[in-house]
């Protein structure tokens, strides 16, 4: 967490009402911890008031976190986030206003924000437009606002407000504040992660600015929950769509910036305006900010390593394990575990079979002692040959196929499964999106446990971000020859990955036309070899009843399986 963003100096200036002093306030909520959550928000307060700042701004449902989904269905749940809600109200005895979001109203329930300054609640604010689209089905549980819209005049400017959505609407509630005479509007949010979301917020926060003009104040959650993440990036675009603050990603951030505003615009029709606080005297200079946003690789890999810790802290484990194969998937998997968690939290399980190739298995022993993570080796071939055994007097005569290859996955699963719950270990899944989509595991083999680090990641991301954990740990962590080996299974003698798919570098771009860009069979044969659009968009379709049965992961493409992709599993359109 960064505290460092205002000036100890004993300089001071005279404030003009051209600038409001706001305090950009990242933090990572819970979902349903109410009181933790409040916990956050008084801490941060209490520095943006002794930081001289007329407003603290904190994320969407700072108080229930976000989504809670259907905790909004129960009223006791309304309830007890306004206790908390009052509390934080009792705290603002001085200069600094508060601006925190919460669940309002019953039955009827809203998406909420408090404007609140004096030890009470001085305003509401209802989110207008409800997203149901990808992760989001607010609509499900929430009602939109259509009360009239009002200013709040804070430090003698006068603030808009509104919330996530509202600021991507065209012609929405940003730009109406400032066509009613918002001099600034703060936007409230639980903005989640996908690539490539950074530049999107920013120019879709441009195009609102190109409407109304104002200053807008992004200020977005920080934190993984469930298959969400929330990257934080808050920000502050100046009236010409300039960015000229930043919070970091992926960490908890305070950043306090003054802001410069013009005078307030003589307009025909302006919105009823709310006082809430008066003009400051003088105060410290804030210093320049200077983050900087991450580029793609260093992102995805934060953004693992963010759902990852967040996942098991949130929900009371701190330890994981995994079956370490040598092969390139695994390896990725140790190093976000490790990196996410600490190595002592780690523990490798190395289970080789009568077909595990010898460089596999030393590749895996160098990875775990380069990571210097905890690693054992359980041998699988005695409960595979005690299943074979067992399974003879059935299958009789037939000859041996991919049934045969299954159970010693199965057997791994097993033995994870036992050792998670001889220790208390949460068991992390190894298996990337490339091969979800075309059901290229076994279900209740390698997609048992409990979390899937990579679930969303493709096969070629899976590559780009090993070499990319040897960069950002200066050495040769996964070793160059877990990279570069042709990709297998080992499941029957020299078995590789590409004796059943095509090579990844064809596969990867059309399963994300097929996944992300819900391109049909008809236009992806416009595009890639027909043969092997019939064939992979078939073994697509077939295996939504397997991924249904997986573990959630983290969510990092634009149409995860799960949260985001929903197709019935009896489904016949081709």
């Amino acid at each position: 967490m960064s505290c460092g963003r205002t000036q100890s100096s004993d300089s001071q200036y005279a404030r003009s009402v051209e600038s409001l002093r706001v305090a950009l306030c990242q933090i990572n909520t819970t979902v349903g911890d109410l009181v933790g959550n409040a916990d956050l928000v008084l801490r941060d307060l209490a520095r943006a008031e002794e930081a001289g700042c007329d407003v603290a701004v904190f994320p969407e449902l700072t108080i229930t976190g976000y989504p809670p989904e259907d905790l909004l269905l129960k009223p006791g749940f309304i309830a007890a986030n306004k206790e908390q809600l009052d509390r934080i109200a009792a705290a603002t005895t001085g200069h600094c206003v508060a601006v925190v979001g919460f669940a309002d109203g019953h039955p009827d329930v809203y998406n909420a924000l408090a404007m609140i300054a004096n030890g009470r609640v001085v305003g509401t604010y209802h989110k207008r437009h409800l997203p149901n689209y990808g992760v989001f089905d607010e609509q499900r549980t929430l009602r939109a606002g259509d009360e009239p819209m009002n200013l709040f005049r804070i430090a003698g400017i006068n603030v808009g407000v509104s919330i996530c959505e509202d600021a991507w609407i065209p012609g929405g509630p940003v730009p109406q504040c400032s066509a009613g005479g918002a001099q600034i509007v703060l936007n409230i949010n639980g903005s989640p992660y996908r690539r490539g979301k950074m530049v999107v917020r920013e120019e879709v926060l441009a195009e609102r600015i190109s409407e109304g003009s104002s200053p807008i104040v992004y200020v977005n959650l920080v934190g993984g929950q469930d298959e969400l993440i929330f990257d934080g990036g808050s920000m502050v675009v100046d009236d010409t769509g300039a960015v000229i603050a930043k919070a970091r990603q992926y960490v908890e951030d305070f950043v306090v910036v003054d802001i410069p505003v013009e005078d307030p615009k003589p307009i025909a029709t302006s919105f009823p305006v709310v006082e809430v606080s008066a003009e400051p005297t003088s105060r410290p200079e804030v210093p320049a900010n200077d983050v900087t946003w991450l580029d793609p690789m260093p992102e995805l890999y934060e953004a693992l390593l963010l759902a990852t810790h967040d996942y098991l802290a949130k929900t009371g484990f701190s330890e994981v394990c995994f079956g370490l194969s040598g092969g390139i998937d695994s390896a990725l998997v140790a190093a976000i575990a490790a990196d996410a968690l600490g190595p002592e939290n780690v523990h490798a399980v190395l289970m080789p079979s009568r077909y595990s190739s010898d460089h596999s298995v030393s590749d895996a022993e160098v990875l775990a002692q380069n990571f210097g993570i905890d690693h054992r080796t359980i041998a699988i071939e005695p409960g595979h040959a005690a299943f074979l055994e067992m399974l003879a007097p059935s299958f009789g005569d037939r000859e041996p196929n991919v049934t045969e290859e299954n159970v010693q996955s199965r057997v791994r699963g097993v033995l994870l499964m036992a050792l998670a719950n001889k220790f208390g270990w949460l068991v992390l899944t190894t298996g990337n999106k490339s091969e979800a989509a075309v059901g290229y595991s076994t279900l209740y083999g390698d997609t048992a446990g409990a979390y899937a680090c990579i679930k969303d990641v493709y096969k070629l991301d899976v590559y780009r971000l090993a070499t990319y954990v040897n960069e950002r740990h200066g050495r040769e962590m996964i070793p160059v020859s877990t990279i570069t080996k042709p990709p297998s299974a080992e499941l029957r003698p020299d078995q590789r990955d590409d004796q059943s798919l095509p090579p990844y570098e064809e596969l990867d771009p059309l399963l994300e036309a097929y996944i992300e860009g819900d391109a049909t069979v008809d236009e992806l044969v416009q595009r890639f070899d027909p043969d092997t659009v019939r064939r992979i968009t078939r073994l697509v379709d077939i295996s939504e009843f397997k991924r249904r049965q997986t573990p959630l992961g983290a969510r990092v493409t634009d149409k995860g399986f799960g949260r985001d992709r929903r197709l019935p599993i009896v489904n016949r359109f081709r």
